[in-house]
């Protein structure tokens, strides 16, 4: 098992490549947690917070980077 302070690295790393696309949107997100179960929980921020698509963003665009960085990461949730 990675150690936790590397995956969270991991995790900081792969937000700021995908900071960004979301930055050309009007938004941004901040990384808050890494859980015990392996759910990743990040804030929307700007306009992706209030953003329709928002959802799908975090399946299809966060989900599937940050799971690409270690089979430890379950998922991704946004939290207020």
């Amino acid at each position: 098992m990675e150690q936790k302070e590397d995956l969270i690295a991991k995790i900081q790393f792969a937000i700021d490549q995908l900071r960004p696309f979301l930055n050309d949107d009007g938004g941004d997100m901040e990384f808050v947690q890494l859980r015990e179960d392996g759910m990743v929980e990040v804030r929307l921020l700007g306009a992706c917070s209030d953003c329709s698509m928002s959802n799908m963003t975090i399946k299809a665009g966060i989900e599937e980077s940050l799971i690409k960085v270690s089979e430890e990461i379950k998922g991704v949730v946004a939290v207020d």
